[in-house]
């Protein structure tokens, strides 16, 4: 099933998450947006560390994951490990605004 959120960060850039689920896991991850990362190779990371994720992971659980495939070096510009989470924790849940959550 083919799932679709996204997230504006306040002062920020447009984060969108969209996911393949199979069952209870997400099978494959596609994060985009209008935001800037470097180095190159760091948004692969994090589809990788989306893939096999629980569709019941807490926000702050997906925000650990994504932040410890990044580790050191990494530049995020816009956004935060947190706005990935809410991205995807909206995809997963449907929702399309915080009265969703």
């Amino acid at each position: 099933m083919d799932m679709h959120g996204e997230y504006k960060v306040p002062g920020g850039k447009l984060v969108v998450a969209d996911l393949d689920v199979v069952g209870d896991h997400v099978r494959q991850a596609q994060i985009s947006g209008d935001f800037f990362l470097e180095p190159d190779d760091a948004l692969e990371r994090i589809n990788g560390a989306l893939a096999g994720l629980p569709i019941a992971t807490p926000a702050a659980q997906i925000a650990a994951r994504v932040r410890a495939v990044l580790g050191d070096g990494v530049e995020m510009l816009g956004f935060s490990p947190e706005a990935v989470a809410v991205a995807v924790r909206r995809a997963l849940s449907g929702a399309t605004g915080w009265r969703d959550h």
